[in-house]
């Protein structure tokens, strides 16, 4: 069977490029990270969710990203400001080179267990303005990692990162994810982490347009 790692926090994102993974067939090794935020509540996602697709392993791995300060989800001495669902600028929800750490962890989880497929669900269309998101990044990241890991330069086995949602706005997405038998209540993408997602930080604006827009019902948004 082929393998792939997949980068899963927890959120809409992830979860379903962990289910379109499975559904070209491959045998899933997730990897979620605590780095930090000053919630849990896509971590607990994360692991209902690895179980619940059939995962075959599970990783949960420690970074202290919070160690330094000037990100609002993990500086406690931040606020998480309300979203602006066209805003330009980068927001100070942005974790400096979240994805190039997480990418270079998961190169060599896959460096280690001889798999040469990430899939991580980024998108350049609805990125909240995170530098980290873009197409440009991944292609550079995804040729560093060969040029650093046993597979890519002595076994000749080039390690691919899937971004599948790179050109995809949210919307098509959630109806992927609809049609690959995604349940989104399992989900959690506000970046406050209360009883309920509080509906006014950037990914809570981004998550309802979304699902305006693909014509569905958010099940976390309790009528």
């Amino acid at each position: 069977m082929k393998r792939a790692i997949v980068l899963l926090s927890g959120g809409l994102d992830s979860t379903t490029a962990l289910y379109l993974a499975k559904s070209q067939g491959y045998e899933v090794y997730a990897l979620t990270f605590l780095y930090g935020q000053k919630h849990d509540k896509e971590l607990e996602c994360a692991k209902q969710i690895a179980i619940k697709a059939g995962a075959k392993a599970h990783k949960i791995i420690n970074i202290p990203l919070n160690s330094w300060d000037g990100c609002s989800l993990t500086d406690p001495k931040m606020e998480i400001e309300d979203g602006d669902i066209n805003r330009t600028d980068i927001p100070d929800t942005y974790v400096p080179a979240r994805n190039m750490v997480f990418l270079s962890i998961a190169a060599s989880y896959a460096d280690a267990m001889d798999i040469t497929d990430i899939f991580i669900g980024v998108s350049q269309v609805d990125y909240s303005g995170y530098i980290d998101c873009r197409e440009q990044f991944i292609v550079a990241m995804e040729e560093a990692i060969n040029q650093g890991t046993v597979l890519g330069v002595e076994k000749k086995q080039r390690i691919k990162i899937h971004a599948p949602f790179m050109n995809m706005t949210k919307a098509d997405e959630i109806a992927l994810g609809v049609k690959l038998g995604v349940d989104y209540g399992d989900t959690w993408s506000c970046y406050r982490g209360d009883a309920t997602p509080c509906g006014t930080c950037d990914s809570c604006l981004l998550r309802a347009d979304a699902f305006k827009q693909a014509g569905c019902v958010d099940p976390l948004i309790k009528e």
